[in-house]
């Protein structure tokens, strides 16, 4: 069953923050989104983030989303 961060905050969620050093596995932006599998972790940007989210949440344990931070973010 998929999780999403705001569902199901974790004590790792609550400690952990994505960062700059967080790189998109498909493009190597910044990553917002960290999926979490039973084989491990992916990371992606919010646009890639986006399009995965239907085929990977099926199967993810967990799926915590940070690209809100886009929109509070000042440059």
């Amino acid at each position: 069953m998929s999780q999403t961060a705001t569902e199901n905050v974790t004590e790792l969620d609550s400690v952990y923050e994505l960062t700059a050093l967080d790189r998109c596995d498909s493009c190597g932006a910044q990553a917002y989104v960290r999926v979490t599998m039973a084989t491990g972790e992916l990371y992606f940007c919010a646009h890639h983030g986006a399009e995965f989210k239907e085929k990977l949440s099926a199967t993810a344990l967990e799926w915590h989303d940070e690209s809100a931070r886009l929109l509070t973010e000042k440059a």
